[in-house]
């Protein structure tokens, strides 16, 4: 499936008086859910340890 075909299965999953904003937003819930998932069968994710570690460190 192409992108612009899987953009418009989301676009037509949502309901008819969806506005444009929570159109977007579903599209970007469903990219970041895609670059997670991409992310951790690449093993390129962290401990929430190691996350703890780097937020103190702000």
């Amino acid at each position: 499936m192409t992108v612009k075909e899987k953009m418009a299965e989301i676009i037509n999953e949502q309901p008819e008086d969806s506005t444009y904003d929570e159109i977007l937003r579903e599209l970007a819930f469903r990219r970041m859910i895609e670059r997670g998932l991409k992310d951790s069968s690449e093993e390129k994710t962290i401990s929430n340890n190691e996350m703890q570690k780097r937020i103190k460190s702000w």
